[in-house]
């Protein structure tokens, strides 16, 4: 593993961005750590892929100031900053095999020939790539191409990698043995990786750190458990996973927590202001029931409709007020009596549900 010295910390402060009229990026603040895995995540148009390609040096900043370890960067062109950047396309040298491909960064270097041997195949076991660096890119199946473009950009042991959507292209299959491959390349070498996507599960599963951007702005960075239980807004707690959002009277905090109103019922949730116009609550934390329970949080609704998903099984139903849940339950889990039109309690804990 690289001494967390090599990695780079980057600092981005008040960062903007703006093409003529439009504003693409509005005061993005924030810090990656030396050696983190932190994902960029929102919607088509939200910022992420162009605040990536500033910190690229591919595009200025209208705004703001970026440093690197502590030094300012804001000016530095992209090839004096020698991140590493992988691609949506791969972008590899078709008529390059593997091993040419991994090399040619060694040699704009100018490293000899008897490291650039020994790195190249250090890199092609790293990818598991064994027994194909003799091959060409056409060769190669489409996992196969993505792992050349990770060892080519790691090759010279960049102090960041910036990775642009690289498995958009790849299957559900592909894209989970991908990722498992890119946490453990992230933990053998300790470099700081900087990833966009859109796809929520990804993040989730491969992230130190998400931050989630909508219309140019970030919404929210923390620890993919903090935003996922603890989103700060309404966008992030819908855009990130399924979640059940009831309208709610917020009353005052007491020493038991915050308290609400749902439909003439008092509801507990977590809050860091003390109440909320809504609570936020994810499907899997809520239990069916047939009798209200004692403790906890506990309303009335009717299912309107059951899917079966193998595993799981999703429920709708609605409250007596008109608003619309969505439950998750192992399907061995589902009650016997569970049908259309059957009513039923809706159950969870205080701590599941948090006020927005």
């Amino acid at each position: 593993m690289l001494d967390s010295v090599s990695a780079g910390e980057i600092e981005a402060a008040g960062i903007g961005k703006n093409f003529g009229r439009f504003t693409a990026l509005k005061n993005i603040s924030l810090t990656v750590g030396r050696g983190e895995f932190l994902t960029l995540l929102g919607p088509s148009g939200s910022g992420k892929t162009t605040f990536l390609m500033i910190l690229a040096g591919f595009e200025a900043p209208s705004a703001g100031r970026l440093s690197l370890n502590g030094v300012d960067m804001t000016e530095t062109d992209a090839e004096t900053r020698g991140f590493g950047m992988v691609f949506q396309g791969y972008a590899l040298f078709p008529h390059m095999t593997v091993e040419q491909n991994i090399a040619f960064p060694l040699r704009v270097q100018k490293q000899s020939a008897q490291q650039i041997k020994a790195r190249v195949a250090e890199m092609v076991e790293m990818v598991g790539l064994g027994g194909h660096g003799h091959k060409k890119p056409s060769a190669l199946s489409g996992g196969q191409q993505q792992r050349v473009a990770l060892a080519r950009a790691l090759a010279y042991e960049p102090p960041v990698l910036l990775l642009d959507e690289p498995f958009s292209a790849l299957d559900r299959n592909l894209r989970g043995q991908m990722q498992d491959e890119m946490r453990r390349i992230h933990k053998d070498t300790g470099t700081t990786f900087v990833f966009v996507t859109h796809d929520q599960e990804e993040a989730l599963a491969l992230s130190t750190r998400i931050a989630i951007f909508n219309h140019g702005e970030l919404q929210q960075i923390d620890t993919p458990r903090e935003i996922y239980d603890r989103p700060s807004n309404r966008f992030v707690a819908e855009f990130l996973g399924d979640i059940n959002i009831l309208p709610v009277n917020p009353k005052l905090t007491d020493e038991q927590g915050a308290l609400a109103e749902f439909e003439g019922r008092a509801i507990r949730a977590v809050s860091d202001q003390g109440g909320g116009s809504s609570v936020a609550v994810r499907p899997e934390h809520m239990i069916l029931s047939a009798d209200e329970m004692p403790q906890g949080n506990s309303i009335p609704a009717k299912i309107t409709d059951i899917v079966y998903l193998g595993a799981e099984t999703r429920l709708a139903l609605k409250t007596p007020g008109g608003s619309d849940l969505t439950m998750s339950l192992p399907t061995h889990a589902v009650p016997a009596t569970a049908a259309v039109g059957a009513p039923f309690w809706v159950n969870w804990a205080p701590e599941h549900g948090v006020f927005l």
